[in-house]
C-alpha cells in the first residue's frame, strides 16, 4: 500500500553508521528528516550528504534529527563518508542507514516488493526511485514527501523552509503562502473568523473573503 501525507511512518529496525536503531524509538519526541539514496559513491548524492552535514546544526536548532539511507551496506557507507567530508568540508555526524537488503526502500514504497533482497549487482539506475525526502513529526506521522530525479541535487535549504512552515502551522491556525520564509506574513486559517483574526493576529488584513493575512505569530 502506498504511503500518504499523515500516514504513520513505517517503523523498522536497521543497521546504521551509528549502530542498530529502531526508527520510532530513534525519533523519540523530535521531528525527523529521512532522505534516501540509490547507491554509495554517486556524484550528486555525495554533494547532498555533504550539504546536510553542513546544515545539521540548523536542523538540530529546530528540534529535528536527520538520517540518511543508501542502498549499500554500512561498511561501504564508512568509506563513502571520507569522500563526503573531503568534497563538502564537513564531517558526517548523523547516521546513515545501510539498506543492503532493500527492506526500508521497499517498506517506504521507494522500490517494488518484488525487486529481491540484496543490493549486490544493482546499479544506481535500478534504484533511481530511492531519492525521497520524508519529514516526520514527533507523532510519527509523515508530514512531507518529495522525490527527486538522480540528476537533480536536492535543495536542503528548501527542506528547512518547509520544516519551519510545518512546525509553525502545527502550533497556530495558519498556513504559509507561496515562497514564504521565516518571519514573513502568514495566511490566517479558514476556521478563524475576521473578528477573531483581528484580535488574535497583528496586522490582520482581508485581501479576499477567503484570503486573510497577518504577521507571523511569535
Amino acid at each position: 500500500m502506498s504511503l500518504r501525507i499523515n500516514d504513520i511512518a513505517p517503523d523498522f529496525t536497521a543497521e546504521t553508521t551509528h549502530g542498530t536503531i529502531r526508527f520510532h524509538e530513534w525519533i523519540g519526541d523530535n521531528w525527523a528528516v529521512l532522505f534516501s539514496h540509490p547507491k554509495d559513491f554517486t556524484p550528486v548524492c555525495t554533494t547532498e550528504l555533504g550539504s546536510v552535514a553542513a546544515l545539521e546544526s540548523e536542523f538540530t536548532r529546530r528540534g529535528a534529527k536527520v538520517i540518511g539511507l543508501s542502498v549499500d551496506p554500512v561498511e561501504s557507507h564508512f568509506k563513502w563518508e571520507k569522500d563526503i567530508e573531503e568534497v563538502g568540508g564537513h564531517k558526517v555526524n548523523y547516521p546513515v542507514i545501510g539498506d543492503h537488503d532493500l527492506a526500508v526502500s521497499k517498506l517506504y514504497n521507494m522500490l517494488p516488493a518484488d525487486v529481491g533482497s540484496t543490493s549486490e549487482g544493482r546499479t544506481p539506475a535500478l534504484n533511481a526511485a530511492v531519492r525521497t525526502v520524508f519529514i516526520i513529526g514527533p507523532d510519527k506521522r509523515i508530514k512531507l514527501m518529495i522525490s527527486y530525479p538522480m540528476t537533480t541535487g536536492r535543495n536542503f535549504n528548501e527542506i528547512i523552509r518547509v520544516l519551519d512552515s510545518i512546525q509553525l502551522t502545527s502550533k497556530h491556525p495558519v498556513a504559509t503562502p507561496a515562497n514564504w520564509k521565516q518571519g514573513e506574513d502568514i495566511i490566517v486559517g479558514g476556521a478563524v473568523s475576521n473578528e477573531e483574526g483581528a484580535q488574535k493576529f497583528e496586522n490582520f488584513k482581508v485581501i479576499k473573503p477567503y484570503l486573510r493575512t497577518a504577521s507571523q505569530p511569535k
